[in-house]
């Protein structure tokens, strides 16, 4: 799978505080890591998107990554809103995730990432497009 670095993307996030960059390099590293383990994704694009970093595949919805400069302790990985993303997250994993409304997963600073759950809701995005049409896109 290809997956080529922006220049662009990794300056914006070496312009987050160092706690929250390296916070959200690991968001950036689980994406990278369960699109390559999903043999129909060829490929991962990482641009800007509203000014943060967002990857794109052809089988899967954007999902974007950011530090939230007004929660400074804050930080999030953000769905499409019009998809039924956030909400099969919200049914599956209401007690171990915070989300925002139908577009985000939250952490704060200090927060213990589950790992194995995230690259889960990862996997259900990058393939939604071929979930979609399933109840609770095929769980």
């Amino acid at each position: 799978m290809k997956h080529p670095v922006d220049p662009v993307v990794q300056s914006v996030m070496n312009s987050y505080p160092k706690i929250m960059r390296n916070r959200v390099s690991v968001l950036r590293q689980l994406i990278v890591e369960v699109a390559a383990d999903i043999q129909v994704i060829d490929s991962l694009e990482e641009t800007l998107k509203w000014g943060e970093p967002a990857y794109l595949t052809s089988t899967g919805s954007t999902i974007r990554i950011a530090w939230n400069k007004s929660q400074p302790d804050q930080y999030g990985m953000y769905f499409h809103c019009q998809t039924k993303l956030v909400d099969t997250f919200r049914q599956i994993y209401a007690d171990v995730f915070h989300f925002d409304g139908n577009r985000a997963i939250l952490f704060h600073e200090n927060d213990t990432v589950p790992m194995q759950e995230l690259k889960h809701c990862i996997s259900l995005a990058l393939n939604y497009h071929r979930l979609k049409h399933l109840p609770l896109l095929g769980i």
